[in-house]
């Protein structure tokens, strides 16, 4: 059986041994130092100046939008921009806050919004948010893209939860927006379990992050920060450890999760470049005309954790999920999809949008996993079956 994934984390019995000494010894298992320290790591890592640990990547999702009215940056009814495959914690908080979503249609050749599919459905939308996918490790022409929205006023945002390591002309994929979401899901590029990472430049999201995913207050900000608000809101040191001065909830992680973190992020670049490699192994397979072939145009690294196929029939799909299936390949549909199929948003977004590309990508797609496991017999294994 090749899984999508083969173990909860790389190097899994030492990590798994380091972890029961943490435990055994932490004086604290609540958020605390290693979630700080990780997140000051991840930060050099990713080239942002702040990063801020969630309990998963979806509470990241649903922070920084809350913290983007929570600043004035948008406001209830404004209507957001988003790729129109994704996943669906990406869309439920436009839904939740009051937002109209607008899903914008992707690009056969590289699962991605487009700059032009962006333009024409800005034309017709005007939307002042835009919350990008970066799917399965891939980009459209990013750059563009961020132009577009520069001259256009939008906010741009970037999910970046399955292309941790994807580089767009050498700038790592999650730095092309204000703020950027991750993901360290069991599934993914790194494990912390569960656990999420939004990371950005601007020092006004970083704090108003910090308040949202505690309650709305101040407790986790560093000590000039809490002293700039309780003056502002002439609130003394008793009453300022109940003080609530935003929508908030509670996202926060554990220091099992930022320990996790921690051990993990130091084989972070070793298991992207076996992804890497991983991933040119298997382009071998787009020599088969059954599937759509997937470009890389200005893309200088491409980390995905699962090599997508799109086949050009519904009869080349059977044939291809039978023969997954007689060699014990574990394969998944594309991500959500098109999202106009989903029931929560048909149930929630009445209006129905034209997505032809992700119709096609929905009906007539599939992955299967590209972990850093992988051994050669394996990748020899699925370049022959589906070649």
């Amino acid at each position: 059986m090749i899984s999508l994934i083969k173990s909860s984390f790389y190097n899994e019995k030492a990590t798994k041994d380091k972890l029961c000494k943490f435990i055994k010894s932490a004086k604290q298992l609540s958020l605390g130092k290693q979630c700080s320290d990780f997140e000051q790591v991840f930060s050099r890592w990713q080239g942002r100046k702040y990063s801020v640990m969630f309990n998963s990547g979806s509470s990241a999702n649903l922070a920084l939008i809350q913290v983007l009215i929570n600043l004035g940056k948008i406001k209830t009814g404004d209507s957001a921009g988003f790729s129109a495959v994704t996943w669906a914690t990406n869309v439920m908080p436009f839904i939740n806050l009051a937002l109209r979503p607008v899903p914008i249609d992707i690009e056969l050749d590289t699962l991605n919004v487009s700059s032009g599919a962006l333009a024409m459905a800005h034309k017709k939308h005007k939307f002042k948010l835009l919350f990008i996918t970066n799917l399965l490790g891939y980009c459209g022409d990013i750059g563009e893209i961020r132009k577009f929205c520069k001259k256009n006023k939008i906010i741009l945002i970037e999910d970046n939860c399955e292309a941790l390591g994807s580089e767009y002309k050498k700038t790592k994929l999650g730095n092309f927006g204000l703020a950027s979401t991750f993901s360290f899901f069991v599934g993914h590029h790194m494990s912390t379990i569960e656990g999420g990472m939004v990371s950005t430049d601007d020092k006004e999201i970083d704090i108003m992050l910090r308040i949202v995913r505690s309650h709305g207050w101040d407790r986790h900000l560093s000590p000039d920060e809490q002293a700039k608000l309780r003056k502002k809101f002439k609130i003394d040191e008793f009453y300022g450890k109940y003080t609530f001065y935003d929508i908030g909830y509670n996202l926060r992680p554990t220091e099992v999760q930022g320990f996790l973190g921690n051990n993990q992020i130091k084989y972070l670049d070793l298991t992207i470049n076996k992804r890497e490699k991983n991933y040119k192994k298997l382009q071998k397979i787009y020599s088969n005309q059954d599937f759509l072939k997937l470009e890389t145009k200005g893309m200088t690294k491409v980390s995905n954790f699962a090599f997508p196929l799109i086949c050009k029939s519904k009869e080349m799909k059977e044939q291809h999920m039978d023969r997954a299936k007689r060699e014990g390949i574990e394969i998944r549909p594309i991500v959500a999809g098109n999202i106009n199929r989903q029931a929560f948003f048909s149930k929630h977004v009445k209006r129905k949008f034209h997505l032809p590309n992700a119709e096609k990508v929905h009906n007539l797609g599939f992955y299967f996993g590209n972990n850093p496991e992988l051994t050669k017999s394996e990748l020899n294994l699925l370049v022959k079956t589906f070649s």
